[in-house]
């Protein structure tokens, strides 16, 4: 593989490759209304600078979209191409997202991880990230 760029996704040119790389990563990754097009576009109004892709020989190998609401961050949809993980580049696409919200004064970060989704659990532990055992998630289509 050549240098490994991160940089900020490109809409609308980015979507395909990226929505393939989501499509293609494994039960941890389940795809969405949110996730269509249009709903991205809404979401790019608001932090596209928290919306990074891997690139590497002109192809998206990885792919991370991150929000934060003014008080806390959240990070969506983490994924490599399976063919280049073990690599570093989802630890790099992490630490550029991580210190763009830190730079936006971000102070607590959380995510989520389907419970099937080991290796996603391990890696992120390897961070410095913890579960937390004292929460629920629940979830709505409004």
């Amino acid at each position: 593989m050549s240098a490994l760029l991160i940089r900020e996704f490109r809409f609308p040119q980015d979507y395909p490759a990226v929505y393939a790389l989501w499509s293609a990563a494994g039960a941890g990754i389940q795809l969405r209304r949110s996730d269509e097009p249009e709903e991205i576009a809404k979401k790019l109004t608001r932090d596209p600078d928290l919306f990074l892709v891997a690139e590497a020989d002109g192809q998206i190998v990885g792919a991370v979209l991150g929000g934060f609401d003014g008080r806390r961050g959240l990070v969506y949809h983490l994924a490599v191409d399976a063919a280049c993980r073990e690599q570093g580049i989802g630890s790099r696409l992490m630490d550029e997202l991580e210190s763009r919200l830190r730079a936006k004064g971000c102070i607590r970060c959380y995510l989520l991880v389907t419970v099937d989704n080991v290796p996603a659990m391990r890696f992120y532990e390897r961070r410095g990230w913890k579960r937390m055992d004292t929460v629920y998630t629940y979830g709505k289509d409004l």
